[in-house]
């Protein structure tokens, strides 16, 4: 079904900037009628009825298969996007009970890619509402691919390595433990996470051979140059009260300097730190909590960062680490792994109590 024909077949576009949809996440307006989806995680939240949904956009495809996320009245699906930089109309659904439905629209992956989003398409007869919530509190999170969910469905590889070859098609934000985190705290999440990122310029595997890291894309909307133009994120847009900074895992390439490169170590510290108290800056009120997760990685890395948090000294910035932290599995976090995280580090966001969200 092409878009421009959809009125002549019975169905309406609920085009993107209706008042009743409500979005989560960095988000570019710049067109509101065609908003682009850009990090994992982000999500449109809408009710609609009616038995048939489809989606339009318009996909910008960098690698592996790409899928949009879903969930209707709680049941979860995945729409696989086949046709790139051209408008499209994905089939969802047309065998749903004839009532009003909760719709959650998310993006599955990183910067696999962006979608410019158009809208549903329901039928002609059909009607939306707005998805209310009551969610006040805020949490934002800075990471890498187990931040974003990559590999998170292959659940048969729990606590080994990645399947070969998996084209993607295992990675799902929903469940990444940042994403699960905000769940259990019945909070908004912008979760600015991309596979591969490390924190300085030159290493990690973000954007090969020219790696970028934290400090080139946490203050971006659009922050892939392969996908076009980047811009800078209006911070005045989302204040946090709780800030995840999940970076270390990926700074060990292309070379593993931390232990044996004290010039570097305090350089990466310094980096890091900048990165941070420019945060904090913005977000005068938020707790910063400074993590890495339990895919192995070398104890050098938090030690560095223990290092740096001490240094920093302040109440309001933070470590944590996990029971398994840095020896939990050579793979990517599968579900029961994310679910095992988010239940630790729920449990420490809540032992600071109701004052951090006010």
């Amino acid at each position: 079904m092409e878009l421009k024909s959809i009125n002549n077949l019975g169905y309406k576009l609920i085009e993107a900037d209706n008042l009743n949809y409500s979005y989560m996440g960095r988000i570019d307006f710049q067109n509101p009628k065609a908003p682009t989806i850009i990090y994992a995680g982000s999500t449109i939240k809408i009710k609609f009825s009616g038995k048939t949904l489809k989606i339009a956009l318009k996909n910008y495809h960098n690698c592996y298969e790409n899928a949009v996320g879903y969930i209707i009245d709680g049941v979860m699906g995945k729409a696989i996007i086949a046709e790139h930089n051209k408008d499209v109309v994905l089939e969802i659904k047309n065998d749903l009970e004839d009532k009003l439905h909760d719709l959650v629209i998310y993006k599955r992956q990183d910067a696999a890619h962006f979608f410019d989003f158009y809208g549903i398409v329901i039928e002609k007869d059909a009607y939306v509402q707005a998805f209310k919530e009551n969610k006040t509190r805020k949490i934002e999170c800075f990471g890498d691919s187990v931040s974003a969910g990559e590999v998170s469905e292959a659940v048969d590889y729990v606590g080994k390595e990645d399947p070969k070859g998996h084209n993607g098609i295992y990675s799902n934000s929903w469940y990444s433990y940042s994403m699960i985190t905000a769940r259990n705290l019945n909070a908004e999440l912008n979760n600015n996470a991309q596979g591969g990122l490390a924190v300085m310029n030159g290493t990690g595997y973000f954007n090969a051979e020219d790696y970028l890291g934290l400090e080139f894309t946490y203050d971006k909307l659009k922050y892939n140059p392969f996908l076009g133009e980047c811009n800078k994120w209006d911070f005045s847009r989302y204040t946090p009260n709780v800030v995840i900074m999940a970076l270390g895992q990926n700074d060990s390439h292309p070379v593993n300097y931390i232990n044996e490169d004290l010039e570097k170590r305090e350089l990466w510290k310094k980096k890091y730190s900048d990165i941070i108290l420019d945060l904090r800056s913005k977000y005068k009120d938020a707790l910063f909590i400074v993590i890495t997760t339990i895919l192995c990685h070398d104890k050098g890395w938090d030690d560095a960062l223990d290092e740096m948090v001490e240094s920093i000294n302040d109440k309001k910035i933070v470590r944590f680490k996990f029971k398994r932290n840095g020896v939990g599995t050579p793979g990517h976090i599968r579900i029961p792994e994310a679910e095992e995280m988010s239940k630790e580090l729920t449990e420490f966001i809540e032992s600071f109590g109701e004052e951090i969200w006010k």
